[in-house]
């Protein structure tokens, strides 16, 4: 793929709000050890012989505090506010064989009777609905890491598949041991099927793994955190502690052991709330100053760059949230462009006014009218709504958008089509790069990272923290072949998934 320059069309050049020094802060607690564990990977031994194993609650997943006993038992035993306390209140991991041994023996008292598929089902919309917020984006980077140095991935928990395999599967780890249940005709029996992966039981289970994969134990890489998990650990010949108990402290620091902290992920604190109000009450105020500013010229184009510019930067002050940019001189020329991004917050509307400036305008989801306050404000700058759920009005309804890049203005598309749980990149739609090749103008890559820390998926509450943005280079498309474009489009998507792991520096 070729990359192709060009001038700026009249009117379209953003402003430059981001000065030298602007957004800059100390790398948080752990980010230090985390870069020299990624160092080590990278440094290290590749392919399948070296095996990656990571512990469940505690390691990847930050937990959940148990649920209230009255939660617990009201009800009938099968209902679903009884098997969803069991499921979420366990999956910070028991410290305990007491704890362990109660969670088990609830659970198959709980889960009896209970059909098989009905389990499947509560464990993926859990995850999508509260657990995919509770994973550690450093546990993510570790597992990508290790993916990328070509090693066996594993996870492993002493809770059950039901628990664990949703986020095994949006983690791309392909290996998952956890606790069996018993099954008969599809149905849970209330026994456990073999022996519980606690202690020396999860350990074990992880020998017999790497013996069946011809994998030597002194090619074993660990990351756990409990007293519980001291065996598995010390089977390996890299143990990591992550987020350690006192008595893996006391280990690790005995016998040398690589210690990692990861940040915990919270429920909104009351400060949360007022920092979402404040920027909240500044994207209105800022939108609207916006557009008083330029009325008296009573052109809209500019009207609406001005309420764009003054709305980002009035929401990013109230709410605390900081904005990092490196490549920016790509979000000025050339101009108009086919902006794409990859998309995991609602923020990230916000993150793209503030990178982009002005002489842009987006497409965006049919529902989004509804919103009172994202409907008209996204109207006002012209913003192509798209009915998903209708392919033949979609593709009509893009149509303008072409003859809108070729009158000047640039376009904001999120290829993935909807907002992902996690930093995982999804697969690209191929609407965006149609439009690019007709208007022949180039795709612009606009990478995101954090976003979806400051605002998780289905939330509205903004947390204080940085975004990160890569604006990389343009990407020449004329040369695509409109029916055969799909390794094309892979490459693109490809190139976001490698920016999020080897970050470009400033």
């Amino acid at each position: 793929m070729s990359h192709r320059a060009s001038g700026i069309v009249d009117g379209a050049r953003p402003r430059r709000r981001l000065r030298p020094g602007v957004g800059i802060t100390q790398q948080p607690i752990g980010a230090t050890e985390l870069d020299d564990a990624i160092a080590a990977i990278r440094s290290g031994p590749r392919g399948p012989h070296i095996a990656a194993v990571f512990d469940f609650g505690g390691t990847v997943v930050a937990g959940f505090n148990p649920p209230p006993l009255l939660n617990r038992i009201l009800g009938r035993r099968t209902s679903s506010r009884v098997l969803t306390a069991t499921m979420l209140g366990s999956i910070r991991g028991a410290r305990s064989e007491g704890e362990y041994e109660r969670f088990l023996q609830f659970a198959m008292h709980t889960w009896a009777g209970v059909p098989e598929t009905e389990l499947e089902e509560l464990g993926s919309q859990l995850f999508q609905r509260s657990v995919y917020g509770h994973l550690y984006p450093e546990a993510w980077r570790l597992v990508r890491e290790h993916e990328a140095a070509g090693h066996t991935l594993l996870l492993v928990s002493s809770l059950t598949r039901y628990q664990v395999q949703p986020v095994a599967a949006e983690l791309g780890i392909p290996n998952v041991l956890c606790t069996t249940m018993s099954v008969a005709d599809g149905v849970l029996t209330g026994h456990v099927d073999g022996k519980p992966l606690w202690r020396n039981g999860k350990a074990e289970a992880v020998r017999r793994f790497c013996t069946g994969r011809g994998i030597e134990l002194p090619d074993v890489r660990v990351y756990a955190d409990s007293a519980a998990d001291l065996p598995l650990l010390q089977l390996a010949g890299h143990p990591v502690a992550v987020n350690p108990d006192p008595r893996v402290v006391l280990e690790a620091a005995e016998k040398d052991w690589p210690v990692l902290h990861f940040r915990p992920r919270q429920d909104p604190k009351a400060i949360d709330y007022a920092r979402t109000a404040a920027g909240f009450g500044g994207l209105l105020g800022g939108a609207l100053f916006g557009v008083a500013a330029k009325a008296h010229t009573k052109e809209r184009r500019r009207m609406a760059d001005s309420m764009m510019t003054h709305a980002a930067d009035s929401t990013l002050r109230g709410s605390g949230v900081q904005v990092r940019v490196v490549g920016a001189e790509h979000t000025r020329a050339p101009r108009p462009a086919v902006f794409i991004f990859n998309h995991q917050s609602q923020f990230d509307i916000v993150v793209l006014a503030e990178v982009l400036g002005a002489g842009f305008t987006g497409i965006a989801k049919k529902e989004v009218t509804k919103n009172p306050v994202f409907g008209p404000l996204m109207r006002f700058v012209e913003v192509t709504f798209i009915d998903r759920a209708d392919t033949k009005a979609a593709k009509a309804a893009l149509a303008p958008v072409v003859e809108t890049l070729r009158g000047g203005l640039s376009v904001v598309i999120a290829p993935e089509g909807t907002r992902s749980l996690t930093p995982r990149i999804g697969p690209f739609k191929k609407g965006a790069f149609h439009i690019a090749i007709q208007a022949g103008v180039p795709i612009i890559p606009v990478v995101i990272r954090n976003a979806g820390e400051i605002a998780w998926r289905n939330s509205a509450i903004v947390r204080k923290g940085v975004v990160d943005v890569a604006v990389l280079p343009p990407i020449d498309v004329s040369g695509w072949d409109p029916a055969d474009m799909d390794a094309d489009v892979e490459r693109v998507r490809q190139l976001f998934t490698d920016t999020l792991l080897h970050w470009p520096k400033d």
